[in-house]
């Protein structure tokens, strides 16, 4: 029986089908043709080799002047007899190019079927036919049977396919058993084929999902599950090699929907949505041909941080957490506005001494607005250098919040409303009793000198 292992293809045969290559990549098409002994055998109307010989002949008409599509050709089991058998029976005999349909055509007309089915090891050599992987890099592999020669093509394409070399295959069987179309599960999309009639359409449904883009449409869902959510970056990985396949900012068009996205049909997605914090949607597939809809939750709210009053506080910042996790989500800069996915966070404000607020609900469309009592500043004089702390005085209790600067007489700090404390000793003093305390009260707004001689 023949099997056409097809890894992601672009043709379109007799199909009325319009060609587009996916936005506007180049498109490299390298046919892995089975010549092995066993293609003589009869199938309906004539022998295995010399139908798919045509069928693939009237593929590379079809695409021979497509614009931004190149093909080539790679033949196993036709360079040596069997027996004995040769596992390194196979060659590439049209490298890849453009217009490149009469050359490989002429090469189909010029081989004849001798030797072995060595299916993992002419997959291996295709990835060192193409030239790199900045391309849509397809194989279509045309056979009537499985590897003969102990290799395992599973290992090898999943291997391809991780390193980008190409997409995740599809897999054309004639007629096949249930058992042998098992044993290619793992290697790609199976089809079927149980007539040449149903093999040639089928063909033209994997050409044409190989060849043309197709839409897609990503609703970011609220609260109550209405597409309104927008604006936000959208990253497409592919799932099975983890590459990077597009990234899109979600955008409402002038109806007020969610924009109508181009991607590639060949490839299963990992959509992630890059609120705060993330989001993400895991094998999302589109059906070629048809606009597909996909839903991700993604309800928000705005989380606002505001304090009045000092310019010296200008650049304080709060770290955000998920409410009971240790993980930063995001450094927040106040008198700022930034948007969050709903639910409850805990806040570390920068501030000295650092302030903890924890369990802030950020609500569905509302903004939730978190203030910082206006810090006052002391001014924190002696009459030389020295070694000193500062702490907040709390429940009979003492917190460290900051040491002085050793090298200089005066320092200003920005503190919360609060009672503290200093200790200090002067370099020149040699012994421990000489450590001077001094109590005081910040009070916003309000600017004083703590002396400590």
């Amino acid at each position: 029986m023949i099997l056409f292992l097809v890894l992601p293809f672009l043709v379109n045969g007799q199909s009325d089908t319009k060609v587009v290559p996916s936005r506007q990549q180049p498109t490299r098409i390298l046919f892995l043709f089975d010549a092995s002994q066993s293609m003589f055998a009869r199938w309906e109307s004539d022998t295995r080799f010399e139908i798919a010989k045509k069928l693939l002949s009237s593929i590379v008409d079809s695409l021979h002047m497509i614009d931004n599509v190149q093909t080539g050709l790679r033949v196993y089991g036709h360079t040596k007899k069997f027996p004995p058998q040769d596992c390194d029976d196979t060659r590439l005999e049209v490298p890849l190019g453009k217009a490149n349909g009469y050359r490989i055509k002429e090469k189909l007309n010029s081989i004849s079927p001798s030797g072995t089915t060595p299916i993992a090891r002419s997959l291996e050599e295709c990835g060192k036919d193409f030239p790199d992987a900045n391309a849509r890099n397809i194989i279509i592999l045309i056979t009537d049977g499985i590897e003969e020669c102990n290799g395992d093509p599973c290992a090898v394409s999943n291997a391809l396919q991780k390193k980008g070399i190409f997409l995740k295959p599809f897999i054309i069987g004639l007629n096949m058993s249930t058992e042998l179309q098992k044993q290619f599960e793992c290697v790609g999309n199976f089809y079927d084929a149980a007539t040449e009639n149903s093999f040639s359409t089928i063909m033209n449904v994997v050409i044409s999902q190989a060849l043309n883009n197709t839409t897609l449409q990503v609703n970011l869902l609220d609260q109550s599950g209405a597409p309104t959510e927008t604006n936000v970056n959208m990253t497409f990985y592919d799932s099975f090699s983890g590459a990077i396949r597009y990234n899109y900012i979600h955008t409402m068009n002038p109806k007020g929907l969610p924009d109508t996205l181009v991607v590639d049909p060949l490839s299963r997605y990992r959509i992630v949505v890059h609120t705060i914090p993330p989001v993400s949607k895991d094998s999302v597939t589109s059906i070629p041909g048809k606009h597909t809809t996909v839903g991700i939750d993604a309800p928000q709210g705005d989380l606002f941080l505001k304090f009045e009053g000092l310019s010296d506080y200008r650049n304080l910042k709060c770290i955000v957490r998920k409410s009971g996790e240790l993980q930063t989500l995001h450094v927040q800069e106040f008198n700022a506005t930034v948007r969050y996915i709903t639910g409850k966070y805990d806040l570390e404000i920068l501030s000295l001494p650092r302030l903890y607020i924890n369990d802030v609900t950020v609500s569905q469309s509302k903004t939730t607005t978190v203030q910082v009592p206006n810090p006052g500043i002391a001014n924190i004089i002696s009459s030389g250098q020295g070694y000193g702390s500062v702490y907040v005085e709390e429940a009979n209790t003492l917190r460290w919040i900051h040491n002085l600067n050793s090298e200089m007489s005066r320092e200003s700090l920005v503190l919360l409303p609060g009672k503290y404390r200093v200790v200090y000793r002067a370099k020149n003093a040699r012994e421990a009793d000489y450590t001077i305390e001094k109590s005081f009260r910040i009070t916003s707004g309000i600017s004083q000198n703590v002396m400590i001689n």
